[in-house]
């Protein structure tokens, strides 16, 4: 099974071909349910997760297509941010709802506000040493949440030319940063 047949069975899923789907199911289930086990530790519960992580790739499988990920990669952070979020689900629940008085008010207090501001002042001088194009592919990418595909097109380079951009950015803001 190479990674283009895959891809093709994802493509047919999205079309909602059923026979797409039980070939899907056959040759990824074992290794889906194996990132759902490592992530809940607990078998029933994956195997319940995994039955709606093939629910979700069943409904979602059209946007395989704008992803960057190779069709096994694809899947596999399906079944792992499910089984994350289903892990998020159970510690929430956990909560004694008799005891969230005792919580602590999660708003940051003057010492952290004061704290965090002086940092965003550091943050920004270093961006501001950098090239105005990195600049803004930094900010792109971490403040507003653009991938890489997304900056590429902006700022018209190759996709492997803006992780670059990203990559050596970080590594001039983390020298500013330590200054």
């Amino acid at each position: 099974m190479t990674p283009d047949d895959l891809g093709r069975m994802i493509a047919r899923i999205a079309m909602k071909d059923r026979a797409a789907f039980d070939q899907l199911y056959n040759r990824t289930s074992a290794k889906l349910f194996g990132v759902c086990l490592r992530v809940l530790n607990d078998r029933a519960e994956a195997e319940e997760a995994l039955q709606e992580v093939f629910l979700k790739i069943w409904t979602k499988a059209d946007r395989f297509s704008v992803s960057d990920l190779s069709p096994i990669s694809w899947l596999a952070a399906v079944a792992r941010n499910h089984a994350i979020d289903r892990l998020r689900a159970r510690r929430v629940s956990a909560v004694d709802l008799d005891d969230a008085q005792s919580v602590a008010d999660p708003a940051p207090g003057p010492e952290t506000l004061a704290l965090a501001g002086s940092q965003k002042a550091q943050i920004d001088g270093c961006l501001d040493e950098l090239e105005n194009t990195r600049a803004a592919a930094i900010r792109g990418a971490y403040l507003d949440g653009m991938s890489y595909a997304e900056l590429s097109e902006r700022h018209e380079v190759p996709l492997n030319t803006m992780r670059t951009w990203l990559r050596r950015s970080l590594v001039k803001l983390r020298e500013c940063l330590e200054r």
